[in-house]
């Protein structure tokens, strides 16, 4: 098949399509394709995940606007099916990649699973098929890891008897079904025509500029971009931590600055999560591995976000001694574990870093979060007995508390809020000694 017959047949909606891959990206982006008309697979090798997903149940929880009720439709419309079995792609004609891209402890990256993927599909890889990588990669990636690993693999050649492009996803849990339409794409293509043949892809779905690049470029930008957010929350952090040791404020500090025309200060907070930001910067510095390249600003900025939990530890220890309170008889009340608000996602939640160090100093630990279902559960009855409360994450769950209530409860009446949820103001008059992210510590009423 060649590029101007599988423009036609995405042109015509004959296009079969496979995602390998039906997490938070793969899932969504089979169902979006689905809808505009395409016959989707979605292979993942989970037997339980695909099993839930044929049978309509979404796996993804939280407030995901549209997903649940998306996927029963494309299931019922005979659009979408999920496998296991990478024979059923066989007759793909496209076929995207979303599978896990994360960094080891060395911050080197980890494709297991996506030369996992180019093993298994290598094999039954159509002649003429266009493979798309949609997972985040270091610099390079495409051309020197996913290229030769499908090769081998098919036994055919890329530009010759199939085609291939890196298009990386941006999306967040909570938007992922908004940011799919409604987020430009960079679309990079092996060869410049088969980069507008991907164009002319995501253009079924996407409502937002489509740009024509090589996959280079295409890794490139999706990287960068993510490490200047880590880099601008480092900055957010470093100056809420001077603002605790002078007696400022960060948050009104950060609406002023944002008063100034091109100053986009981010928000700080108790740590940086997700699947994405904490390992996307090191993919980046990862492309110049071997090469005379110093790096400074970017693991700086790394190092800054991994050392937000123990600050909040901290302020933790900082209240336990205003308190007079001894820690290896204390329980602390942990709220929230998912790694960002209204959503179930735990990768690399800052939380699960915070419990670590919290053991580590002899606390006690319960935690809350009403969208992880092993953390589930009435808030207050955990809140019984507790010496002190640490905020994490700014679920709106939390943000309607009743405080006076809280404190009750306690203890001991500590609250610690990493992540700017609470005035000072409301926290004192509910009586609490409190610590907050970015606010000096004033002495309890």
């Amino acid at each position: 098949m060649t590029l101007p017959e599988l423009r036609n047949k995405i042109e015509n909606r004959e296009a079969s399509l496979a995602v390998v891959g039906l997490g938070y990206v793969g899932l969504p982006v089979a169902c979006m394709f689905a809808r505009a008309g395409f016959h989707v697979i979605g292979l993942d090798i989970k037997l339980e995940l695909v099993s839930n997903i044929n049978s309509g149940i979404c796996p993804i929880e939280g407030e995901e606007p549209g997903l649940a009720d998306l996927l029963v439709d494309v299931l019922r419309s005979g659009h979408f099916q999920a496998s296991s079995d990478y024979a059923e792609l066989s007759q793909a004609d496209v076929i995207l990649i979303d599978v896990e891209t994360p960094v080891d402890q060395d911050h080197a990256p980890n494709y297991a699973a996506l030369k996992s993927a180019c093993r298994s599909l290598g094999p039954v890889l159509k002649q003429g098929a266009l493979v798309i990588i949609e997972s985040t990669l270091a610099p390079g990636t495409t051309n020197q890891v996913v290229r030769p690993a499908l090769e081998s693999s098919s036994f055919k050649r890329v530009n010759h008897d199939f085609f291939l492009g890196a298009c990386p996803e941006r999306v967040m849990p909570g938007k992922l079904l908004t940011n799919l339409r409604a987020m430009s794409r960079v679309c990079g293509g092996s060869t410049p025509e088969t980069a507008e043949l991907m164009i002319d892809l995501y253009k079924t779905i996407v409502e937002a500029d489509l740009d024509a690049a090589d996959p280079l470029t295409a890794e490139l930008v999706k990287t960068t971009e993510n490490a200047y957010r880590d880099v601008q929350i480092a900055f957010a952090n470093e100056v809420a931590m001077i603002c605790e040791a002078t007696g400022g404020d960060v948050w009104r500090v950060r609406e002023l600055v944002n008063k100034s025309p091109n100053r986009q200060m981010h928000l700080p907070g108790a740590g940086v999560g997700g699947h994405c930001i904490p390992k996307d910067p090191w993919l980046l510095a990862y492309a110049a591995h071997g090469k005379d390249v110093p790096l400074h600003l970017i693991p700086a900025a790394r190092a800054i976000n991994d050392s937000m939990p123990y600050h909040v530890v901290q302020l933790v220890k900082d209240a336990f001694i205003e308190a007079k309170r001894e820690i290896h008889t204390a329980t602390i009340l942990v709220l929230g574990y998912a790694y960002l608000e209204e959503t179930d996602d735990t990768r690399n939640s800052p939380s699960e870093t915070l419990l670590l160090l919290l053991h580590e100093e002899g606390f006690e630990t319960r935690v809350h979060d009403p969208y992880v279902p092993e953390y589930r559960g009435d808030l207050f009855e955990m809140a019984e007995e507790c010496d002190a409360v640490i905020l994490m994450v700014r679920h709106k769950h939390y943000l309607q508390l009743n405080l006076t209530e809280l404190k009750s409860l306690l203890r001991t009446p500590i609250l610690v809020d990493g992540r700017g949820a609470y005035s000072p103001a409301s926290i004192h008059s509910a009586g609490f000694i409190y610590r907050t992210i970015g606010h000096a510590a004033t002495p309890t009423p």
